[in-house]
């Protein structure tokens, strides 16, 4: 934290018009003013952009504007210099490497927005959501991630943690202060109340919480079936592109193809799985293998079947693997003559054509409507973003729920309070109010430099 930093924080170097390189930390504008030709730079208001040279000795590597920003008013509540280059490759990283060799240190991952909470001006759930908002693929992602950004998500967590405060501090003087008779007085029947809706609140972000991985991982879709019933035409159809190969040779497909799609603002992971067979074929056999570990881990599985086929023994093995509430069955090939005849079926069925396009607008609805995410652009996306936060509000309704069954056994409310205490630090954590040095490294090294 004593040093400078400095790194170039545009994407793209080389192939942008203008790239910018940041500078944060208590020298950061003595270091930009020893090599820019503009010398009114240190005695400078704040908040000002300046025009002029970044030199190396005499010679002149770009022109440039500077734009200055003095402490506490910046992004890491340091003095920070922001300079706008050229955008070529070359020019860039020459300025980059002028400011290094005048003093500063290249920034780690992540380190200016690791400053801006180590400093205070964020708090990790904040600053995660930071990190949300530069990967964000869909509309979706990015307002969830905005929603952390400016604090709504924040304001929800420490709402609860207020409640849990006041009832903690209740217990304290019911403790230490008995003879203070104009408290309330804290009673196994006025304390259930209070930690019931605390217990509906976490229940409720925490279960809100799996649309919020939905919207910022997407949704994990499984195409299973036989060899040779259409998988892969159903890919490149959905992808509308030529992504997975297609023969008429059973068994073409011998590994995981994947393919994104973004639809109605939802990211759509798709896996075309290898044909589900027994088979003597040691490579067919490891692609068998992935195939039903993507059964099992995906979030909504697409069973394909051929019309043109009898419903076979191996049809019905994978039909049993699959929770009726998330799958669909898809019945391709419905242009040619049906043999497919289908009983005891709990799944939802389409029929359709890869070929002719039937059935694939119809296919995508149904998933999309099965995680009820249709209307998910118009909703307050104030979620929990990752498995971090979730497991913390998992661990602290744990906490609640046991407060909960002890307090109905009479333990008496001093010994509550220690585990109360316990999931208000489980919330706290959350938003990073207990800083743990390995914790906050594993975050931010996962940003770009820059940033």
């Amino acid at each position: 934290m004593d040093t400078t930093i400095a790194a170039i924080s545009t994407n793209n170097i080389g192939s942008s018009a203008i790239n910018i390189v940041r500078v944060s930390g208590k020298d950061a504008i003595k270091i930009v003013s020893s090599v820019f030709t503009n010398k009114k730079l240190e005695t400078a208001p704040s908040h000002t952009i300046h025009y002029g040279y970044i030199t190396e000795g005499k010679e002149k590597i770009d022109e440039v504007l500077v734009m200055l920003m003095r402490a506490p008013k910046t992004y890491t509540t340091e003095d920070t210099v922001e300079i706008n280059c050229h955008g070529g490759y070359l020019t860039t990283n020459k300025v980059l490497e002028t400011l290094l060799t005048h003093g500063a240190v290249l920034a780690e991952p992540g380190e200016f927005t690791k400053r801006a909470y180590l400093n205070g001006r964020i708090n990790l759930l904040e600053a995660e959501s930071v990190s949300d908002m530069l990967e964000a693929r869909t509309e979706s992602q990015s307002k969830m991630a905005m929603q952390g950004l400016t604090g709504k998500t924040t304001a929800l967590i420490s709402n609860l943690r207020e409640k849990m405060v006041e009832l903690l501090a209740n217990i304290e003087v019911n403790i230490d202060y008995p003879e203070y008779t104009d408290e309330l007085i804290i009673t196994k029947e006025n304390i259930t109340p209070v930690l019931t809706e605390i217990k509906k609140e976490l229940e409720k972000i925490i279960n809100e919480s799996k649309n919020g991985q939905l919207i910022k991982n997407g949704i994990n879709i499984a195409i299973v079936g036989r060899p040779n019933v259409g998988k892969s035409s159903l890919l490149n159809a959905i992808l509308e592109e030529d992504k997975a190969i297609v023969t008429d040779i059973s068994g073409t497909t011998r590994d995981i193809i994947e393919g994104v799609i973004t639809y109605q603002g939802i990211l759509f992971n798709f896996i075309d799985t290898a044909g589900i067979r027994k088979t003597d074929d040691i490579v067919e056999k490891i692609g068998v293998e992935k195939s039903k570990k993507m059964l099992e881990q995906a979030d909504f599985t697409i069973l394909v079947l051929n019309n043109n086929e009898p419903f076979t023994s191996e049809d019905q093995e994978l039909l049993k693997s699959i929770d009726p509430e998330k799958g669909i069955i898809f019945i391709n090939k419905i242009d040619l003559e049906t043999k497919l005849n289908l009983n005891q079926n709990k799944l939802a069925v389409l029929r359709g054509s890869t070929i002719s396009k039937e059935g694939i607008e119809e296919l995508k609805d149904k998933i999309l409507s099965s995680f009820a995410l249709k209307d998910i652009a118009t909703k307050d996306l104030t979620y929990l973003s990752n498995t971090r936060q979730i497991s913390l509000a998992k661990n602290a309704l744990e906490n609640i729920k046991h407060v909960i069954s002890e307090n109905e056994k009479d333990v008496p409310v001093d010994m509550l309070a220690i585990e109360i205490k316990e999931a208000w630090e489980n919330l706290g954590k959350i938003m990073g109010e207990y800083y743990e040095d390995e914790l906050v490294d594993n975050i931010f090294v996962r940003f770009c430099l820059g940033k």
